[in-house]
């Protein structure tokens, strides 16, 4: 049975992210009338590390300016033609039969005479070829079977059809009708983060012994100056963060009536590929078999050759594994593995447990992704659960760029297939503002005996060619 830490002592999640000295934060025994005095440390010591998480959207995108409240794009659609939910009114070994199209969406289907098919019953496999002899309507179209045997199954059966080609007769007309590119067109737009950090005049004329650093490297013994750089390392997080988890606001919805009655909120990378990507609903693939299902959807999809998997220790720890048993790591004992890690299992050398990548049909490229780790973040919900509905174990994100007509452009262009579009023209730019108000701290706009640093962006997401991703989550 596997063991597990105890719940007490845990981790902290509240900052003590106050502007004034806090108990919690300094010494409050001086006795200046007692001969002996402490043995103080003067620098904190950071004991979370780093605690910022952004840096996802760096390593894989890029930020370009927009001048609109919107910003739309086309994805090609297929370039052949099939559907899957198609019955015959004729009976098993008609010469001819009817076909109706329901697929979902289809008002008007794109098959003409003369062009030749596959029929295939969707239960059991069994097919037919034909040629198309009339369309009656928009969503439906009738063959004549080349089998001798006719329909190989029977009336009402659910088939799936798709053109493979033509055949006409010597001396006749050409094809009737053409047909028109598909396109689909999304859109996103930018929403307006803002946060601020406020000190009175007389705290910033106050010195304190506890020399603070943040993980900019600011440093020094003014404590305003520690709160005023973590207040900008978290808005520079949640530039990322509400990239990241950003959803738009439903009509009836409380947030929609508190924005105004206009339209609210995003369409963040998480809520996009839940829509319209690839959802790998188990948690984590564990498995070559599990690959093999992912690399297979791969196939029928953009087929990007190499992709970069960001993933939560779980999920790291599940590839590792499966890798390694793969190499004749037995689970327990490493020493019998071909090549499990770094150093070949050099008995006199460091041993490596973990992966970076492997190729299997694609590359994939695997890196820690903090956010999903942090315990302030994502990293903290279904703690104890660890498998609960709705917890994201990682996300596949397709490497390189892609062609897309842009509609505010009016040409094509070279996109990532993440990147940030934020609000910018030759007379305001709103990728990151950063300003002083106050009496206070060189600023001196305002009678306010104090000084406030205000942040404001305006940005949004865009995540082309959705399909292409997957999102790694249980449920």
């Amino acid at each position: 049975m596997a063991g597990q830490l105890n719940s007490t002592p845990t981790f902290a999640l509240q900052p003590a992210a106050e502007q004034v000295a806090l108990s919690t934060n300094y010494i409050t025994n001086f006795n200046f009338l007692n001969q002996y005095l402490p043995d103080t440390y003067e620098k904190e010591f950071e004991r979370y590390g780093n605690r910022t998480i952004a840096s996802f959207l760096r390593m894989v995108g890029a930020e370009m300016p927009s001048n609109s409240d919107q910003i739309k794009w086309a994805e090609q659609g297929r370039l052949h033609i099939k559907y899957t939910s198609c019955t015959s009114a004729a009976a098993i070994n008609s010469n001819t039969a009817t076909f109706t199209v329901a697929d979902a969406g289809v008002t008007y289907i794109a098959i003409r005479i003369g062009q030749t098919v596959m029929i295939q019953n969707n239960t059991s496999g069994v097919f037919n070829k034909a040629i198309v002899t009339a369309v009656p309507s928009a969503t439906t179209f009738t063959v004549a079977y080349y089998e001798a045997t006719g329909q190989a199954f029977a009336v009402s059966t659910a088939c799936t059809v798709f053109i493979y080609g033509s055949e006409f007769k010597k001396g006749t007309n050409g094809m009737v009708g053409s047909l028109e590119a598909e396109d689909s067109i999304f859109s996103n737009k930018p929403i307006i983060i803002k946060d601020k950090y406020a000190v009175n005049g007389s705290d910033m004329a106050q010195i304190g012994w506890v020399e603070v650093t943040t993980e900019n490297g600011a440093t020094g013994y003014l404590w305003y100056l520690k709160s005023e750089h973590e207040t900008r390392l978290r808005f520079e997080d949640y530039l990322e963060t509400a990239m990241i988890e950003a959803v738009p606001a439903e009509a009836g919805s409380g947030a929609l009536t508190a924005l105004g009655g206009v339209a609210g909120g995003s369409e963040g990378v998480f809520y996009v590929v839940n829509n319209r990507g690839n959802v790998w609903g188990s948690g984590t693939p564990t498995s070559l078999a599990d690959w093999d299902s992912i690399v297979s959807r791969l196939d029928k999809q953009g087929a990007i050759e190499e992709n970069v998997v960001f993933v939560n220790r779980g999920l790291s720890f599940d590839i590792d594994n499966m890798l390694a048993t793969l190499n004749g790591f037995n689970g327990v004992n490493a020493a019998g593995a071909a090549s499990y890690g770094l150093f070949d299992n050099d008995t006199d050398m460091a041993l490596n447990l973990g992966f970076t990548g492997f190729r299997r049909g694609y590359d994939f490229y695997k890196s820690d992704w903090k956010y999903l780790n942090d315990p302030t973040m994502r990293g903290g919900l279904n703690a104890t659960a660890g498998t609960a509905t709705g917890t994201i174990t990682g996300l596949l994100v397709p490497a390189g760029s892609t062609s897309v007509y842009d509609q505010i452009m009016g040409k094509n262009a070279k996109r990532p297939f993440l990147h940030v579009r934020y609000r910018a023209s030759e007379a305001e730019d709103r990728r990151y503002k950063t300003w002083i108000t106050g009496s206070a701290g060189g600023a001196q706009n305002s009678d306010l005996d104090a000084m406030e640093v205000n942040f404001l962006s305006e940005r949004c997401v865009c995540t082309l060619g959705a399909n292409n991703f997957v999102l790694f989550r249980y449920g």
